[in-house]
């Protein structure tokens, strides 16, 4: 490991953590924006960043906070979320992420549950729909925007950021912070119920940051492109701590929708993602070569073939080939274009918080493109186990951290033990206690098997759907086959005690259009649509990504939802997982209308 790396030991918080890097190298680009006004990047020093910070801790003090105390950062990534977080935590606060598209609904609640005393915004919208809910907390002393209200009402709790920031800060009197002290609560956003409130302690955060650094290299000359939220903990601790652990740059991504252009402007070295992002690369490429030469989707596949047996020979898995001589040409017509779309410098990407299907998988790592697939949960701070740049089974989600012991439990349940290991849930020891057990084993409530080393994830217990005729199947891995067709753009499988498995599906509006228009259908006509021959028609394309299932784990029926699954209509989760008894709830009609006749 390299020598500026700061250790737990040295930083013994995560604010020490963010002072010895300002100590260390206080003139190195830490931060780089997009302005929107002068519609150019800007770069921040750490030493930068430590003047805002003191900004912030003596506006915090202003307040009358004490150690102990909840702050809440509602606010989307941008420098001033590590601001605001690196000064309350000096502070000794105790930091509570939110999302940014999450329901108001859902915000309150996290903010009553952790009796929040002052709330980071970004504009008056936000607060608009949050004051609407009838259980907007008490507690809640202070409310500051980045932007300002257009009128403030009579709230004298709400304050516009340049009001409320004096113009200089101080470092001096800051209170004694320990490692196991409470550093922030991060609600998982459960697909049923009300969101649990995870208690990480700084070492746990630090630790989970150093362990990385153990499995994956990082140095102070890598550049991050952060686009995840920061409220996500993956996000949090891989991509904003660990970069300040080893003193590497991070530019925030304009959007999602801007993240070509982004690839393209910053040419990042680190990546930190979710798979959807690659899915729906993935989905663009295929849809592309559908209208492309058959000589040109000839080439992608030799490349791709020939790129995925490469790998595999360097990772000790597979035979020298011939066809290897052709890699020079393969990869100047095909696979560095690909490489070049995420801006041609990527030596890592770290992919995590939900599986990587291996069709994909398979079509990056064969293009060059460095995947390694993780695995964590909030509860672990959040990083597990990841693969390693020589030791990288795509299928699998990697080789646990150092310090991380595994083991199969009841149920083919994977069970966790390590120092990232949560204090527990907030204001619910009896979650906790079915969480964590009396040897501090994390019950993860994933099925697994563990070979060779390697973690391999093969289900979700409480989410296996049984077939009336007793057959189990794991309704994501399907999920994740079928939504490798560009005409679906989500997808979810029912089931459960009945005779045959269906698909609810929400479709790509443009392709929607054109595959039913050469059918001769009308999509604005809802009472006819979908007709026999475009059910036919879908379940020949879910059919044909269904190669690999068994035969009981066939789709016989699906059923065309017209309106999104979103945060906002409560049908996905804030880190969009979908909510089954929520769709399956708002769906029943449809449900029961592919079942029809066919019911035990």
């Amino acid at each position: 490991m390299e020598e500026d790396i700061i250790s737990p030991e040295i930083a013994g918080s995560l604010n020490g953590l963010f002072r010895e890097r300002v100590s260390r190298t206080p003139d190195e680009e830490a931060y780089r924006y997009f302005n929107d006004n002068s519609q150019a990047w800007i770069s921040c020093s750490w030493s930068e960043m430590d003047v805002e910070v003191r900004r912030w801790q003596r506006a915090l003090k202003s307040e009358g906070l004490k150690p102990g105390d909840r702050v809440a950062i509602g606010i989307c990534n941008c420098r001033e979320w590590v601001i605001m977080d690196q000064a309350a935590l000096s502070l000794g606060l105790v930091v509570v992420p939110l999302f940014c598209n999450d329901r108001p609904k859902n915000v309150a609640y996290i903010l009553n549950d952790a009796a929040v005393k002052l709330l980071l915004i970004d504009n008056e919208d936000f607060w608009t729909l949050l004051k609407a809910v009838p259980e907007t907390p008490e507690s809640l002393m202070r409310i500051v925007s980045m932007h300002k209200f257009r009128s403030s009402g009579d709230d004298e709790r709400i304050r516009f950021i340049r009001e409320w920031l004096p113009a200089e800060g101080e470092g001096s009197d800051l209170p004694e912070i320990g490692p196991d002290d409470l550093a922030t609560i991060v609600y998982t956003s459960g697909t049923t119920g009300h969101p649990k409130g995870v208690e990480l302690s700084h070492q746990n955060i630090l630790w989970n940051a150093y362990s990385g650094l153990h499995s994956v290299a990082v140095s102070p000359d890598d550049v991050f492109l952060s686009f995840l939220p920061l409220s996500h903990t993956f996000e949090r601790t891989v991509g904003y701590y660990i970069p300040v652990m080893t003193g590497a740059a991070v530019v925030y991504s304009r959007s999602v929708k801007q993240l070509p252009e982004d690839f393209a402007a910053i040419k990042p070295t680190i990546l930190v993602s979710v798979p959807r992002i690659f899915e729906r690369v993935y989905a663009k490429i295929i849809d592309d070569l559908e209208h492309k030469p058959a000589f040109i989707r000839r080439i992608f596949e030799l490349t791709v073939d020939t790129g995925w047996k490469r790998f595999e020979y360097i990772q000790k898995r597979g035979l020298w080939r011939m066809s290897f001589f052709l890699w020079p040409l393969l990869d100047t017509l095909a696979a560095k274009k690909i490489r070049n779309a995420f801006g041609g410098r990527l030596k890592v990407v770290v992919v995590g918080g939900a599986p990587l299907s291996p069709d994909v998988a398979k079509v990056f790592l064969g293009v060059g493109l460095p995947l390694l697939q993780g695995y964590g949960m909030t509860e672990a701070s959040p990083v597990v186990s990841v693969n390693q740049i020589d030791d990288n089974i795509p299928s699998s989600v990697g080789i646990p951290y150092r310090d991380v012991e595994v083991k199969i439990g009841e149920e083919d349940e994977l069970l966790v033990r390590s120092p990232g290991i949560m204090l527990g849930y907030l204001n619910n020891p009896e979650a906790t206690a079915e969480a964590v057990d009396s040897e501090c084993w994390l019950h993860t409530g994933d099925k697994a098997k563990i070979e060779k080393g390697h973690i391999y994830i093969t289900g979700r217990i409480k989410e296996i759907i049984v077939l009336a005729n007793g057959e189990k199947v794991p309704p994501h891995d399907i999920e994740m086959a079928i939504d490798m067709d560009p005409l679906i753009e989500q997808v979810m499988i029912v089931g459960e005690g009945r005779p045959y498995l269906s698909a609810l599906v929400v479709l790509n509006k443009e392709k929607e259009r054109s595959v039913a228009s050469d059918l001769g259908l009308n999509v604005i006509d809802r009472e006819s649509f979908p007709d026999e021959k475009f059910e036919k028609l879908l379940l020949d394309r879910i059919g044909s990504k269904m190669h690999s299932f068994p035969g009981y784990a066939k789709v016989r029926r699906v059923a065309v939802i017209s309106e999104p699954w979103t945060v906002e209509n409560d049908l996905l989760t804030p880190t969009l997982k979908i909510r089954r008894k929520g769709i399956i709830e708002r769906y029943s009609k449809e449900i029961h209308g592919m079942y029809e006749g066919h019911e035990v």
